[in-house]
């Protein structure tokens, strides 16, 4: 059996709302598991037929060691300050793995024109890792580093993922 995998990083708990919001959009078509970074496969097996990538955008891309460390003297969950986050995850799956079409979504504080997205940055690592993308980074706001999510992201979050559905689709008649 075939299955979405979604793979979140949070802070603050932001993203991980937004995970199981894009989890839920994908659940009206697609069977689909949701993994903290910290503790997601290193390894995707075949099953694994769309891989859905999400993180908060630290220091204009993904999160590091020294970001996650100041999320944590900020207030944020300090297991998640402490642990594997979304660029470790990316950068550690393994070469034997499947490469599945793939995803990302990130989180970051709502301004014009504030550069950076953890989203563009995983998606690209991924496509140069021989992923196939299907989606363009796709961007959810916050009104500060802790939060709260803007109004209406998770609704947004869900249709994003409902929309994935389609791709998804697409990948096992083409």
């Amino acid at each position: 059996m075939t299955h979405t995998l979604v793979v979140f990083e949070s802070m603050f708990g932001n993203t991980k709302k937004i995970a199981e919001a894009v989890a839920d959009g994908l659940r009206t078509e697609l069977t689909v598991e949701v993994a903290e970074a910290r503790s997601a496969p290193a390894v995707l097996g075949s099953e694994v037929d769309l891989l859905v990538v999400g993180g908060p955008t630290h220091a204009f891309g993904m999160s590091r060691r020294s970001t996650r460390a100041d999320a944590g003297r900020q207030g944020a969950d300090r297991e998640a300050a402490a642990g594997t986050g979304l660029r470790e995850f990316v950068e550690g799956l393994a070469a034997g793995t499947a490469r599945p079409a793939v995803a990302a979504f990130d989180t970051k504080v709502s301004r014009p024109r504030l550069p950076g997205s953890a989203a563009r940055a995983a998606r690209n690592r991924l496509r140069r890792a021989g992923f196939r993308t299907v989606s363009q980074a796709e961007n959810f706001h916050v009104s500060g580093t802790p939060g709260p999510l803007l109004d209406g992201e998770l609704a947004r979050a869900r249709v994003w993922g409902e929309q994935l559905t389609r791709h998804a689709h697409t990948q096992r008649s083409g």
